[in-house]
């Protein structure tokens, strides 16, 4: 090649660098492949489905996106935890003093919690009445604040299952204090897609198993709302409570299917998390069975393990401080109430179950 063909061939090589580099800021800048942000991992791509991962979620002035995670999981290190959080400020005409608010959500992989106190705090969250089965087999829960899949057994670590789990948090903060505020992540769909997604990931980075692939049947929702608490309670007959006067306890009648029933009960109030104060549960999938694994049992306890239908069937029930002791004729029989009724329904009184 002659002084003028290498010319022109340097020349024309700077050109597609120099295109290259445009196009690649253009690429940047609307967030097109293969430069948006990836969180969590690389479990989560930015615009990839839930509003929250988009462009929807910077919508308010000043708003800023931002990942937390600690060590990527592995075979040597079975958990880990992510922390998505979108925080902003609108002017507030009351105060010189901006509002602020931060949206969070968490992502978390590990064993479930080992003692009882903790357990029964993370079952309250997770098989709250306003979350629905995953389809497909899935062994998990999902609504659209929060979601759970439990990971098959090669994944258990010290005899406990192994999790994935999503919650969403929301504050808004200004001259009259801090105030918890409702905040949904997305559709129940998008949520259990971002489930699953995350659940290959770390099943990949932990070598615990092939992850459980992708979510292509929608999820069937709870259909019924919150309301108001009262008799009977989780509409069954003889489940009863006294709310008292002036009671701003809601239930949320959950699922009722041949595999799992579950019923919350939250005293609905600001500031506060909407966490169950009465929770009752009937699950008979292994997976999920065996989160119930070395709680205390027994009527009193609030929890009975039987087999129904030859399946090993966990009936559960919990009532926190605020509601304690008064069911009516008391807890106990509340809690007998709901395993003979979800029994019967499921073919449990027939020399098998309750």
């Amino acid at each position: 090649m002659g002084i003028g063909g290498r010319r022109r061939a340097a020349v024309l090589a700077g050109a597609v660098a120099g295109a290259v580099l445009v196009s690649g800021t253009v690429l940047w800048a609307t967030d097109s492949w293969p430069f948006r942000d990836q969180y969590c991992w690389g479990a989560w791509e930015q615009n990839s489905g839930a509003p929250f991962l988009g462009d929807e979620a910077l919508g308010k002035s000043g708003s800023e996106r931002r990942a937390t995670e600690s060590a990527p999981p592995s075979a040597q290190r079975p958990s880990g935890t992510c922390t998505l959080a979108v925080t902003s400020e609108v002017e507030d005409d009351d105060s010189d003093q901006p509002l602020t608010f931060k949206e969070r959500i968490t992502l978390e992989y590990g064993p479930a919690p080992a003692g009882f106190t903790e357990r029964r705090a993370w079952i309250a969250r997770f098989f709250h009445g306003s979350a629905s089965p995953l389809p497909q087999g899935f062994d998990g829960m999902v609504a659209t604040d929060r979601g759970m899949l439990v990971l098959p057994v090669t994944c258990d670590v010290n005899g406990r299952p192994s999790t994935v789990t999503i919650r969403s948090e929301s504050s808004g903060d200004g001259h009259l204090g801090k105030v918890a505020m409702p905040f949904a992540i997305g559709s129940v769909n998008e949520v259990g897609r971002m489930l699953v997604d995350a659940a290959n990931t770390v099943m990949e980075k932990t070598g615990c198993g092939p992850g459980p692939e992708h979510i292509t049947q929608p999820v069937v929702t709870v259909a019924e709302d919150g309301e108001p608490a009262g008799t009977p309670l989780c509409r069954i007959p003889g489940m009863t409570f006294d709310f008292g006067k002036g009671s701003r306890y809601e239930q949320q009648v959950g699922a009722v299917t041949e595999e799992l029933q579950t019923c919350s009960v939250v005293w609905r109030t600001l500031r506060m998390p909407d966490e169950p104060s009465a929770q009752y549960v009937m699950v008979r999938r292994p997976r999920l069975v065996a989160l119930f694994d070395r709680l205390p049992e027994g009527s009193a306890e609030g929890l009975l393990r039987t087999r129904c239908g030859g399946q090993p069937t966990v009936f559960y029930g919990h009532v926190d401080t605020g509601l304690k002791g008064r069911g009516r004729p008391d807890d106990r029989r509340v809690f007998d109430r709901f395993t003979q009724s979800v029994g019967k329904r499921i073919g449990c009184n027939s020399g098998e179950g309750s």
